[in-house]
């Protein structure tokens, strides 16, 4: 999974760092100066990491936003009638500081955090909810782009100019810009509480993840992890000064990785709790009483926008329109997932049973068991195979190589580029014409202060306009090797890799003269489009036999072990699919909630939403409880993690097209990336895929994927 959201400085309507930008003229920042106050130095404009520090934020906020009020106010107050220049492609010219102290500032405190810079998020997040009221409530700017877009037919703009009118006017009312006084005022207190609240809850998460982690005393506990995993653990304890003992961090997701292997069901057990109960533990970082009270302000600002509840308002945007539509397209599949999960349920009883073992199966107990019946299906170790996923070969020699023989990209690591922390690596990127098309940097070890989970966005963004190239960057929580280790992942972990790269790519391709439209700004139900189809080449036979080998004597990966991950493909997806659907309609019942309901009990809901999902949620718990799903009440999912399971439906209709044209060549590649990677938002989403699908969204490839339907059907 992957999240492409930061806090945006302006349009935060926008689905990813839809923040201002440049402004016209700036100078060359003087001796001692702000390293915000001007456009970095470094190639692509890359961040000063090498000076920049941590009290240099706020007051770049500050400025910035000082800086960028005063260009508004300058574009409201014009005199002149409202042009398309001197009022959208001002607005995009405006911001330009605060744009590039929010790009590095939101992409340093989700991944590399400190107390310095939660006190700095703490401050300035209120303070940016204010600053886009102050200007998606500005009248006199609204009353300047609605007469544009009353009058659009008649000013023969080009394309991506009449689609940039359309957004921003979209986004302005969106925003609120056509309540009266009184609701305006209203709407900024709602906003500026819950951007309070979503800053508080992201905080306490990561504290509690933090605390969460299993610590064991005993080695023999750990008994079925590896000497490797064994040997981080010790490392990670030390890195606490737990001398002498493990600890086994959490992941944000319910499942945690070593529930896998672990032989110790008490050890299974306690681990897996320490992950469900983390945010529920009654002191400073339970989420339970952020998380009802940011449902309750949701629906308070849908109805003041004239919505039913917070879903039907973010849907608006959204490929699917309507929450009736996502939630029918997840009712769809529960027949078939409800039937596979009680067959692979009584399937994981029988093999508890062989194993001479007499217990009720419990999700602590699911993939262990479930690891057991693959290898006595499919003769797949899991351990087995890590030996032949390194991963700084499978980055070069598989992600990389990928995306050179679909897009003739080329690849060069650089070590003058600063960075952030040590681990991370950049990349430049080139394109198939030799010339530079961006910077990449990648950030993938598991760290206390880092946010869980995995994700992409953008230092800098592309635009025309501003001269602009990408820069772009992945964060994953891979776990860190023992010094003099290998870092050998799991083939999921590989899977992860090629999603968020797929993610780069979309920044990478971008194409667009506006910021606004560039890139992965787009809606959440086509933003993971690009990502999930990039998956698909984890296993293309060309691409796996240049990538799968042996770290130690280099030999490719035997080709039964390949056959038997293709055959193992569709294992356990009652499993799979329905943490990700119990989820997201998890999601969409607390965002469903009407303004006029009363504060929620979060256990008592939760429990309740999941019992009308028609899944079997004791086995397979959503992949998310509603206390730490960071997707959507801290990073801009809210009514939105169906995006998932949606745009799996499209990126499988995508990649069963390439199938039938060919599979992986340059000409096919070329294809995707002009008609999507490189469209941005230029375009309404709909149009886009027909034009490169031929027909409309088809679940039919995701069910066979899935191994939920047969194929042909």
């Amino acid at each position: 999974m992957t999240r492409t959201v930061l806090l945006g400085t302006v349009g935060a309507l926008a689905l990813a760092t839809l923040a201002a930008t440049p402004a016209l003229a700036e100078k060359p920042a003087t001796a001692g100066a702000n390293p915000f106050a001007t456009a970095s130095t470094l190639p692509f404009e890359a961040p000063r990491f090498d000076i920049i520090k941590d009290a240099d934020y706020l007051p770049a906020f500050k400025q910035g936003m000082k800086i960028q009020l005063a260009e508004i106010k300058k574009i409201a107050d014009n005199p002149a009638a409202p042009t398309f220049d001197n009022t959208l492609v001002a607005m995009e010219k405006s911001g330009r500081m605060l744009d590039r102290v929010s790009q590095v500032f939101f992409g340093v405190v989700q991944a590399n955090t400190n107390d310095a810079l939660d006190a700095v998020q703490t401050t300035v997040s209120p303070l940016l909810s204010q600053h886009n009221d102050a200007i998606y409530l500005n009248d006199k700017l609204f009353q300047r782009v609605k007469s544009l877009y009353d009058k659009r037919d008649s000013l023969k703009l080009k394309p991506e100019q009449a689609q940039l009118l359309k957004v921003y006017y979209q986004q302005f009312i969106h925003a609120g810009a056509m309540l009266n006084d009184a609701d305006k005022a209203t709407l900024r207190d709602l906003n500026t509480k819950l951007s309070s609240l979503e800053t508080a809850f992201q905080q306490k998460l990561v504290a509690a993840a933090k605390e969460g982690g299993l610590v064991v005393d005993d080695k023999a506990k750990l008994a079925g992890m590896g000497d490797g995993a064994i040997a981080a653990a010790a490392e990670a304890a030390k890195g606490r000064k737990l001398e002498g003992k493990y600890l086994v961090p959490l992941q944000n997701t319910t499942q945690q990785p070593a529930l896998s292997s672990l032989d110790d069901r008490a050890t299974r057990q306690a681990l897996f709790e320490r992950g469900w109960t983390r945010a529920e533990k009654g002191d400073a970082n339970d989420t339970r009483a952020t998380i009802s009270d940011i449902a309750n302000l949701r629906a308070q600002k849908a109805k003041l926008l004239g919505f039913p509840n917070y879903a039907a308002y973010v849907l608006a945007d959204q490929m699917a329109v309507t929450p009736d539509a996502a939630e029918g397209f997840m009712k769809r599949m529960v027949p078939a997932l409800a039937a596979e999960q009680k067959r692979e349920a009584a399937e994981i009883q029988a093999q508890i049973k062989k194993d001479g073992q007499d217990f009720a199966l419990k999700p602590w107990d699911w993939d262990k068991y479930a690891e057991q019946v693959r290898k006595a299906k499919y003769d797949l170790d899991e351990g087995a195979l890590k030996p032949y996923f390194e991963l700084h070969t499978v980055l070069e020699e598989g992600v990389f190589y990928a995306a050179n023989q679909l897009y003739g990209l080329t690849f060069k690591r650089r070590t003058d580029i600063p960075v952030y922390q040590p681990d991370v690596l950049v990349y430049d990127v080139i394109d198939k014409d030799g010339s530079a098309l961006g910077l990449m940097y990648f950030d993938y070890f598991k760290r206390d202060n880092k946010s869980g989970g995995a994700w992409m966005s953008n230092f800098v963004q592309q635009s025309k306009l501003l001269g602009t190239k990408p820069v772009v960057y992945n964060v994953c929580n891979f776990t860190k090797p023992a010094p003099g280790q290998p870092a050998l992942i799991s083939f999921s972990d590989v899977t992860t890799m090629f999603h968020e790269f797929g993610h780069a790519l979309h920044g990478l391709f971008a194409n667009q003269t506006y910021e606004t439209l560039s890139g992965t700004n787009v809606a959440r139900d086509f933003v993971e489009f690009p990502s999930q189809f990039n998956e698909h080449w984890a296993l293309d036979p060309k691409v796996l036999a240049h990538y799968a080998k042996n770290y130690q004597t280099g030999e490719a990966m035997p080709a039964e072990l390949v056959e038997k991950i293709k055959k193992a493909a569709t294992f356990n997806q009652g499993y799979a699919l329905g943490e990700i659907v119990a989820a997201a309609m998890l999601d969409l019942e607390w965002h469903s909630l009407p303004a006029d309901a009363p504060k929620q009990d979060v256990d008592a809901f939760e429990k309740e939403a999941l019992a009308k999902t028609g899944l079997d949620v004791d086995d397979v718990p959503p992949r998310y409880r509603s206390s730490y799903f960071l997707h959507i009440w801290g990073n801009g999912y809210a009514a939105g993690y169906y995006a998932y399971l949606w745009t799996e439906m499209l990126d499988d209709d995508s990649y069963a097209w390439f199938k039938d044209h060919g599979g992986l060549t340059r000409e096919n590649g070329e294809r995707f990336r002009q008609m999507i990677l490189s469209k941005g938002h230029t375009e309404d989403y709909g149009p886009m895929f027909r034009a490169f699908y031929g027909q409309d969204p088809d679940i039919g490839p995701m069910l066979q994927n899935r191994g939920l339907a047969p194929e042909g059907k």
